[in-house]
């Protein structure tokens, strides 16, 4: 038995719940969950705008722990193992598993349908008996949670779980759509479209890289400044301009930025971004989730003219493989994790996380 912050419908405040977390079953293990960060999926789901509502439910899937047990079968973890679950997984079998350029998993890739746990469907969380839904496979609103072993990431238990938390999600998802898809070279110019948290990891990406410039593209203004600590060098907010964005950014960079990467979600945004890297050799990412009837449209001769599109799935990375890897880098001071860190509650006001994030002020 443990609390738990349980979304009983959509829209309306979590509440504290005594829960009962069932043990793991087969290729499973229970966290005790240390440290929980807040994405704006769990608050898209907690919405419950465009896709099929599930409650009562336990969100989050940015999180740092502890293992505390195992279930059968599971033979790489171990309790006391300081670890990330991840919304994502690497079963070790599949094709993708066994392709050194995918990561998308056919056993464990993300499903935002599922309220239960792969084994045998049922959940393992109940209050009084009662069902309570799962999140992403990781649901890490609560302090003991169960996890399918292949989305957990056994990490280096010196690293600071209240600051590596975030690589779990967001910080990968942008780092590596960078360093692992886009590649800039070293004195090469990026855009980077949308500076929240992603966007901001994406730069810092192009930071590491050593990119020249670092062009920001948001329609916030006020993201500015703070996106300078990530690396932005200049800005750019589309609604100061009277021409389109794409040819804005070619003005400025003699034909087009090398590389860019697009983390919105919005479509018009995809196209900017793709429109906007030099012919002959630019490279843009989109990692921003589209509205489902969304359609990309450009004129196929920006392909014809050599640019290149790619999508990009939790930056590239392998949850198991290569995630304790992004956790070293945090170690060794290649990785600055603290500015991405701007409040802290305690998890009895899970709530006010919320409003912060939806008032744009984290």
């Amino acid at each position: 038995r443990c609390k738990a912050a349980v979304a009983w419908e959509a829209g309306k405040p979590l509440v504290m719940e005594e829960v009962e977390v069932a043990p793991p079953q087969k290729h499973e293990v229970r966290i005790k969950i240390l440290f929980t960060s807040l994405c704006h999926t769990d608050v898209y789901f907690w919405e419950a705008k465009g896709q099929t509502p599930l409650f009562p439910r336990i969100f989050g899937h940015e999180a740092g722990g502890i293992v505390e047990s195992v279930g059968e079968g599971v033979t790489d973890l171990q309790p006391g193992d300081h670890v990330l679950p991840i919304f994502t997984g690497e079963c070790g079998d599949c094709r993708h598993c066994h392709s050194e350029e995918s990561n998308m998993c056919d056993l464990l890739r993300i499903n935002t349908e599922r309220g239960g746990m792969i084994h045998d469907g049922e959940s393992r969380f109940s209050i009084n008996g009662k069902p309570i839904h799962h999140f992403l496979g990781t649901s890490t609103f609560s302090e003991y949670t169960v996890v399918h072993s292949g989305q957990v990431a056994k990490i280096n238990p010196d690293a600071p779980l209240d600051k590596v938390c975030i690589v779990s999600c967001g910080l990968s998802t942008g780092l590596g759509a960078t360093l692992n898809v886009a590649k800039p070279k070293k004195g090469q110019s990026v855009a980077i479209f949308g500076l929240g948290a992603v966007g901001l990891a994406a730069a810092e990406g192009a930071r590491i890289a050593g990119a020249s410039r670092i062009i920001g593209v948001d329609l916030n203004s006020k993201r500015f400044d703070q996106a300078k600590e990530f690396g932005v060098t200049e800005f750019v907010n589309p609604k100061d301009h009277d021409k389109p964005v794409q040819q804005v950014i070619a003005e400025m960079t003699d034909g087009g930025v090398d590389r860019s990467v697009e983390c919105t979600g919005s479509v018009q945004a995809m196209i900017q971004a793709f429109e906007c890297v030099h012919d002959g050799w630019g490279v843009a990412v989109l990692v921003g989730v589209p509205s489902k009837d969304d359609a990309f449209k450009t004129h196929p001769m920006n392909l014809l003219n050599e640019r290149t599109l790619k999508g990009t799935f939790f930056g590239n990375y392998k949850p198991k493989t290569d995630i304790p890897g992004v956790v070293e880098k945090y170690m060794n001071k290649e990785l600055e994790l603290e500015k991405f860190i701007t409040h802290t509650v305690p998890f009895s006001e899970i709530n006010k996380a919320f409003d912060y994030m939806l008032k744009g002020e984290s």
